[in-house]
């Protein structure tokens, strides 16, 4: 028997507010998020509904960071003397997607800590805004949960440097399991056989 009048929960409610964010609250966080380091710890999440899907929890060894990270070509410096064609371009087309820098980036920086999954939460002319969910392997709480333990293994150090977070693994090209993409293991190797 079908239910004609189902009640909706508050993370549906919070999902929809972000669809369309009010334009001047959103403009006058970035403001401020410009002001600050690229990497800032945060409270709590922004967007709780998201940061929650991604595998985020309300109590210790869980941590966010917001991260800016700079949008535009990535330049790459040449040699200023000689005429050579080749060696005139600056404009480097980066192969990780922005998120991917920005889980990267935490990873660099905290080095004890292992990243979960990230998402956005705005981005203007000049920046992208990330907010990356961290957790630490060595707390207890998180060695006790039964759901994010996993991440206290050795195999899982480092994960979104070596590309095994979800964020670099869809811009490896490694969502789709077609025989015809050859991306598997890496695309290096598939050029190589």
């Amino acid at each position: 028997m079908p239910i004609k009048n189902m009640v909706k929960g508050l993370y549906h409610y919070i999902r929809e507010i972000w669809k369309k964010p009010d334009e001047k609250t959103l403009r006058d966080r970035m403001t401020e998020w410009r002001k600050e380091e690229v990497i800032t710890k945060v409270e709590k999440p922004l967007r709780i509904d998201r940061a929650r899907s991604l595998g985020y929890k309300a109590k210790k060894g869980f941590i966010v960071f917001r991260v800016r990270v700079n949008r535009g070509g990535h330049k790459r410096p040449r040699p200023i003397r000689g005429r050579r064609s080749k060696r005139l371009h600056t404009r480097m087309n980066l192969q990780m997607n922005y998120k991917w820098i920005a889980e990267s980036k935490v990873d660099k920086k905290y080095t004890t800590l292992q990243v979960l999954n990230s998402y956005q939460v705005g981005k203007d002319g000049q920046h992208y805004f990330y907010e990356v969910i961290a957790v630490d392997p060595n707390m207890p709480e998180i060695k006790n949960d039964k759901t994010m333990n996993w991440i206290t293994k050795g195999e899982n150090k480092n994960r979104a440097l070596r590309g095994l977070t979800s964020a670099a693994k869809k811009s490896r090209g490694l969502r789709s399991k077609n025989p015809q993409n050859q991306v598997r293991p890496s695309r290096k190797a598939a050029r190589r056989e």
